[in-house]
């Protein structure tokens, strides 16, 4: 029987699981969070070191890595860290981020170039702002790692040659999905000069061994490897309720688009996972749950009572502005106020359904694009919620699937490690995740009309939000 690894190493913690090369079935599995430095990477090694000693590890074959998206290690001549990392949630990099759409000529010139428009968690954002805000770090940057290359690269005892993978490279905003190649000059663009970049390997590819000789795979970013976890495939979508939400698919070529609305990502397996996000998830039910005196699983209670269309009711979910209609200065807004409506249990369901709504019109973009979707897995915090499992399927009209709660981010790294050790064409046919599944059923046409009333809602109120 051949073993592997799948690690974790998050923003707070790191996670090993250990799974049969075969069957995928967990065998052991290691935990430690992070100590309090979070952005020093040499933290995420201690954090390492101890995940693995809570677990016998000795019979591993190959580990994969999967990593924290969006962070940025940036390092010097002697491959040392000229500061602590950026991490990728860090928000201080929107300004630059600003400055950058527009030092290439707008939205429409980066979504061309690269497929997507910098925000503050792109590492080209990072590199601006290093280079506006600490010159005299910027100017000893010799190349740059993200949080699952430079663990890759630890792993390998610092070899002359670093890597990366299609996923994480997309991530970015200095390499092309469509085109498969970086664009050294937007670096220049964001940094001030040109510097080494890791080489982007295939997804089945090592990225080598440690000096003990266990096989490293090429490792990838977190939302990539969950979706290897999960077993994505082609007519499979992820809806991640977050405070802010994102709408993601598996698809076979990288979507260019104008507005920038959708983020042109790799995925795991050689394909593409085009994604659309929205600022307005769960925050909306959290906000619910404020006024209401209550918690998100209140909602869901209340809003059980109400019935589709909450009366009339509608909620523009636009708490934090919005990405998608891009509508950063906007507030959100509730239509509809009858006597009737004017009920605890309408304003719930109201919230209910203007997040789900908001994240269908996220899906929608990428139906208007070609993207088939039969399935749309449900992740997060609110994914477990009655009110939502349950509105979801008619709302945006396909098969809803609920995964069982497990580790699908360390398992897809696992994976990864199992499909470098063994070869072929595709990944490990590993067994389906276990799953509640959720069909639109009788409920479809009052789902899709709760849909209408809302876009009514939102036309009159941002008459032609959607408009390229």
């Amino acid at each position: 029987m051949g073993i592997v690894a799948g690690l974790e190493s998050s923003a707070e913690f790191t996670r090993i699981i250990v799974c049969d090369v075969d069957s995928g079935a967990v065998v052991k599995h290691g935990y430690a969070e992070h100590p309090a430095d979070r952005d020093d990477p040499q933290s995420w090694l201690l954090s390492m070191g101890r995940a693995a000693s809570s677990g016998q590890f000795s019979e591993v074959e190959a580990i994969g890595v999967a990593g924290q998206q969006q962070g940025l290690i940036a390092l010097d001549s002697g491959g040392n860290p000229v500061r602590a990392a950026l991490l990728g949630n860090d928000r201080r990099m929107q300004p630059a981020a600003a400055d950058l759409v527009d030092a290439l000529g707008g939205r429409h010139a980066w979504a061309e170039a690269v497929g997507s428009v910098p925000e503050a968690g792109h590492p080209v954002s990072k590199l601006r702002w290093l280079a506006r805000n600490e010159p005299q770090n910027a100017a000893r940057v010799a190349e740059v790692l993200q949080p699952h290359d430079w663990l890759v690269w630890q792993l390998m005892d610092r070899p002359s040659r670093r890597t990366t993978d299609r996923g994480e490279a997309s991530a970015t905003g200095y390499w092309s999905a469509a085109l498969e190649n970086y664009r050294p000059d937007l670096v220049e663009l964001a940094l001030g000069h040109r510097i080494a970049l890791p080489e982007v390997i295939g997804p089945a590819e090592p990225a080598g061994r440690t000096p003990e000789g266990l096989l490293i795979s090429a490792g990838t970013g977190d939302t990539m490897a969950a979706a290897l976890g999960l077993g994505l495939g082609m007519g499979d979508a992820v809806l991640s309720l977050g405070a802010s939400g994102s709408v993601c698919a598996v698809h076979h070529e990288a979507l260019s688009d104008p507005t920038g609305i959708i983020t042109s990502y790799a995925d795991g397996t050689g394909l593409h996972m085009p994604a659309v996000r929205t600022l307005n998830a769960t925050r909306v039910l959290r906000g619910a749950a404020e006024l209401l005196g209550t918690d998100i699983k209140g909602v869901s209670d209340l809003a059980q009572r109400s019935s589709p269309g909450a009366y009339g009711l509608v909620l523009l979910p636009y708490l934090a502005g919005e990405h998608t209609p891009h509508l950063p200065h906007t507030a959100g807004s509730l239509h509809g106020l009858r006597l009737e409506s004017m009920r605890p249990e309408h304003l719930a369901r109201a919230a209910v359904e203007g997040m789900l709504c908001g994240l269908a019109d996220a899906l929608d973009v990428l139906r208007n694009r070609g993207v088939q979707v039969r399935r749309l897995f449900l992740l997060g915090p609110a994914a477990g919620l009655p009110a939502v499992y349950m509105a979801a399927p008619a709302l945006f009209g396909t098969q809803v699937v609920v995964p069982r709660p497990a580790d699908y981010t360390a398992i897809g790294a696992a994976r990864q490690a199992a499909w470098a050790l063994r070869g072929g064409a595709q990944p490990p046919q590993w067994p389906a995740p276990e799953c509640e599944v959720f069909d639109p059923g009788e409920d479809l046409a009052a789902g899709q009309a709760v849909r209408q009333q809302y876009m009514a809602v939102r036309e009159e109120t941002h008459p032609g939000a959607f408009d390229a």
